[in-house]
């Protein structure tokens, strides 16, 4: 199969926010929403991310090649993996790129089963996302009055009270900002394109769109500002790009996309290095 992988490097900002939610729990922290312990700025780990690029591709293709979905939910990789073709890993590495999209991407850990594929480093690689401001963990008492158990039932019956109670974690409003790097020289190993390219793009502007639940509330894509290098090694270093992407707040206390201020695109382009260029993705 020719290779028509990608032959430049790309870094992103990646910018979303919630409201009234709780974008990523903590299972450490009873669910809470997560945070750095040192300045209670918000958390997102960036496997959550992948797993929603995942699910809008998964969505979008209904798990056909080239755009199959290896990571899923509840899914044994072992088999697999033995059941692909191939003498050596290269060979299964090579197979098993061209039918996954997230493996194109993002690589895998394939040294499982009889006939394991080593390991593949991705082209595309999130951060964590951070929020622009510390967050407060909101908690929410509520109550059950459903039925569930044959205690309840009999509470019922004697006109008690069979309500539980629980609890709800929520965000009243966070910015999040996230960066991004695609290496042109791992994707010639797992063949991304600029198809597959692309469709990480799509993917990120409608990442929130199919993945709502009552416990994320509202979240929404605001901006991704995308910096293309001219050759496969890059023209400049990846922080001295984002540095040039500064948000800055309009209020002290902000709860809405409008209460923050990004650089505008074209400051941006006057202060871009020789080599790079900014690409707007609406």
């Amino acid at each position: 199969m020719e290779n028509n992988a990608i032959k430049n490097r790309y870094d992103f900002v990646y910018l979303f926010d919630v409201k009234d939610g709780n974008p990523n729990g903590d299972p450490d922290q009873a669910n809470l929403p997560r945070v750095d312990a040192e300045n209670q700025e918000g958390l997102i780990t960036d496997v959550c991310i992948k797993r929603k690029v995942r699910n809008y591709v998964q969505l979008k293709h209904q798990m056909s090649s080239p755009y199959d979905i290896f990571i899923r939910q509840g899914n044994i990789l072992a088999p697999i993996i033995d059941k692909t073709e191939g003498n050596t890993a290269q060979s299964r590495q090579e197979k098993l790129c061209n039918k996954y999209y997230d493996i194109r991407t993002f690589g895998a850990v394939l040294s499982v089963g009889d006939k394991g594929a080593g390991t593949v480093r991705g082209p595309v690689q999130f951060t964590f996302s951070r929020s622009e401001d510390r967050i407060y963990q909101a908690e929410h008492s509520i109550t059950r009055l459903c039925v569930t158990t044959e205690k309840e039932a009999k509470a019922q019956e004697k006109r008690e009270n069979a309500s539980t109670f629980g609890r709800k974690s929520t965000i009243p409003y966070a910015l999040y900002r996230m960066h991004g790097f695609i290496s042109a020289v791992d994707a010639q190993k797992t063949g991304f394109n600029d198809e597959d390219l692309n469709l990480l793009w799509e993917a990120l502007l409608n990442a929130f769109e199919h993945d709502r639940a009552a416990a994320r509330g509202e979240m929404n894509f605001r901006e991704l500002f995308v910096f293309k290098h001219s050759n496969h090694l890059g023209n400049a270093r990846s922080g001295e790009l984002f540095d040039l992407v500064k948000i800055s707040k309009k209020v002290d206390l902000p709860r809405n996309w409008s209460d923050y201020s990004v650089t505008p695109e074209e400051e941006i382009r006057k202060n871009l290095p020789k080599g790079v260029e900014l690409i707007t993705i609406l």
